[in-house]
Order: C-alpha cells, then structure tokens, then sequence
C-alpha cells in the first residue's frame, strides 16, 4: 500500500509540475483541431449536390459524380499542372537560393552587418500577401508602374501590359514567390550553418582545401538532413499552392487564368463565383488525396535511399 501510495504521489507531482506546460500547450491544440481536424467532417459534401432548402445534411447523394465533372473538363489537367510545376520549381530554386545566402550570411565577418541581412532576408516573408499584392501592381501597372514609365518608356520602348499578357507572369509569380518566401528556409539553413564545428574548417584549412572544397565537403553535407527534411515538409504541400500569390498578386485576372489558376484558385472561384459547393469540395478532396500520396511516395523513397533522414 505505502508503495502505491507513493507512486501515486509522484505521479500527481508529475502532472501538477507539467500544468503550465498543458496550458501552454492548450491555444495550439485547440486551434489545430479547429483548424484541421473538425472540417475533415466535412468531406461528405464531396458526394453530394447541395440544395440549400434542403440544407447539407438532407441534400442528395450523388456519388462520384462532382468527381466525375471535374475530371472531364480541362480544369483538372490545368490546375493540377500549374499546382504541380510551379510549386517544382519554388521548391528547387527556393532550397538552391536559401542554401547559398545562408552559406553567404555566415562569411560575413562583421556582426552588425550579418544581423542587417538577416533582417533584411526575413522582412519579405512577414509581410502580407495583399501588401505584397500592391507592391507588385505598383512595379507593373499599365499607366503608372515603375517598369513601365521609369524603365521601358524613357529608353524608348513601348510599355507592357502586363495584366493581360499571360506570358509573363510564370517569371514573375516566381519571382515574387522567391523573393517573399526564401527567407524563411535561408534562416533554417544558417541555423545549421552556425552550429557546424569549427574544427572541421580548421583542419581543412591545414590540409590545404579552398573555400569552395569546403563548403562542397563539409557545409552541404551537413546541411543534409535540414534539406531534406524541408524538401519533404514542401513535397507534402506540393498539391497546395499559395492563394494570395495566385489569386491576389494577378489581380484575378481573367486573361491570366490558365497560367494562374490553380487547385486552391479554383476550389475559391467555384465556391465564390459559381457557388457549387459540391465540385468545389470533390475539387479539395482530390488536392488533400494526391498530397497524401505524394508525402508517402517522397518518404518511402528517401527511405530507400538513406532511412535515417526518412521521416517516418
């Protein structure tokens, strides 16, 4: 008995000393199940055709149907390759680009200067996607951007109108994306950088090998597991994109659509616009599916090619 006694004892003591750790913890846990778990609910609407005086519940089921649309027209084929080739290409040129300045952050000697730049590469990801929004149309507006009346016009060219000419916006929504999200990832990479031992530098140095064979032989390797640990965590949503840099950025353009329109753009326009809830959910459903599976498939082949930097 006193033994038990005991262990409950130290049990309660245990739990009385983690409570202001639970109550930390509590915001965060509410807010995912909110967030993310109870609209899972929701997925039924997939299968149905919403009649609102019947209310969701009691509208019919129509099975694959919403899917089957989707799948028909030409907006599977484009958003889903929009979807996933610019998110392709943010991921490489985003890891090439947050991996070189973090490399470039940690040469600077002096201390002042290194925290400016570090500052500096991190201020774009902080702001707002809809401030973003008006930088850029403030760079490309037709009758008073930058571009245009500061650039082209004054050497002689004509301006460019660029809310209508869809040939230019996959360099720009690039451009954009780069500029405002590479920050985030430059910091964790240098986080990595900064806590790689001195002394491996140092007997490179004595061995004779430049700067180049040292980042090639000692900084990239040990930067490894954050890239691809990154690189996972961005596989995982590459099915999503971000809706403000598709959807605010071009301004809803309609002669941008087809390099603009992507599954999150089209789930908005379908709910918003055409007010089908039913194609706009089976449009969702689809996007969480496919990421599912292309986390399992990035995993299970970097597990077969390291299993200590598979994720699970």
């Amino acid at each position: 008995m006193e033994k038990e006694q005991a262990y409950a004892y130290k049990r309660k003591t245990k739990i009385r000393r983690f409570i202001p750790l639970y109550i930390m913890l509590a915001p965060g846990i509410i807010y995912l199940v909110i967030n993310n778990y109870i609209p899972i609910m929701g997925l039924f609407i997939a299968f149905k055709r919403i009649n609102y005086s019947l209310g969701i519940f009691k509208s019919p089921w129509v099975g694959l149907s919403n899917f089957e649309f989707l799948f028909k027209t030409s907006d599977a084929w484009l958003i889903t390759r929009n979807t996933l080739l610019y998110n392709l290409v943010f991921i490489v040129l985003g890891t090439v680009l947050g991996v070189a300045v973090a490399i470039l952050l940690n040469e600077i000697a002096s201390v002042k200067l290194k925290k400016l730049y570090q500052t500096s590469v991190l201020l774009p990801f902080l702001i707002s996607m809809v401030v973003v929004s008006y930088l850029v149309f403030a760079m490309l507006s037709n009758n008073s951007g930058f571009i245009n009346k500061s650039i082209l016009e004054p050497l002689g060219f004509e301006g460019i109108s660029w809310y209508t000419k869809p040939q230019y916006w996959p360099v720009i929504l690039t451009i954009v994306n780069l500029w405002k999200g590479f920050g985030y990832s430059c910091i964790l990479y240098y986080a990595t950088v900064i806590g790689i031992d001195t002394s491996y530098y140092e007997a490179a140095v004595v061995d004779g090998a430049g700067k180049w064979q040292q980042i090639l032989h000692i900084t990239l390797p040990s930067l490894k597991p954050t890239i691809i640990t990154l690189t996972l965590m961005n596989v995982g949503r590459i099915f999503y994109s971000d809706f403000g840099l598709f959807y605010q950025v071009p301004m809803n353009s309609g002669p941008l659509m087809d390099v603009t329109n992507t599954i999150d753009t089209y789930v908005y326009r379908g709910l918003l616009q055409l007010n089908d809830v039913g194609r706009a959910s089976a449009a969702g459903f689809y996007q969480s599916l496919v990421g599912f599976a292309v986390v399992l498939l990035a995993n299970y082949v970097t597990g077969r090619i390291d299993k200590e930097q598979a994720l699970f």
